[in-house]
């Protein structure tokens, strides 16, 4: 079920998942502006790091087994294959991977299917930075 992940206000641990473990993210996204964004952000957050960033969701789908995210950050609205099919194609085929729906809109401004998309969660991107990923990946993350 796609929910907006829910913070507690209190800074976490700077590498949520060990002190040796990096978490894999990929990040899909037609524009560039979120895309840069999302690439200071893993740079600067301890524990995380690109492993790729496309511009589509056809473009996830060729790379996703050559990259092999732990973690896929996934816009809804892209032109040619969306977020929400991309988000659904890659939950069926990678179910370990955590899926982030990304969305300027808010949750429940979103198509029905994006609560079937396999995505487990729904961040705002006005919203995303290094704490939200750090919450995302303490309460969602393997």
């Amino acid at each position: 079920m796609v929910e907006p992940p829910k913070s507690s206000g209190e800074p976490l641990i700077a590498d949520p998942s060990g002190p040796e473990s990096v978490v894999d993210v990929l990040t899909v996204d037609d524009q560039p502006v979120f895309r840069d964004l999302a690439r200071l952000v893993l740079r600067t957050t301890q524990g995380f790091r690109s492993v790729g960033e496309v511009s589509s969701g056809e473009e996830a789908l060729e790379i996703i087994d050559e990259v092999n995210p732990q973690l896929v950050l996934i816009d809804v609205r892209m032109p040619g294959m969306g977020g929400i099919e991309a988000a659904r194609r890659i939950s069926h085929a990678h179910p370990e991977a955590l899926i982030v729906l990304i969305s300027i809109e808010d949750p429940d401004e979103l198509p029905s299917t994006a609560q079937d998309s396999g995505a487990t969660a729904l961040v705002r991107k006005q919203d995303f930075g290094p704490t939200m990923l750090r919450d995302l990946w303490a309460r969602y993350g393997a």
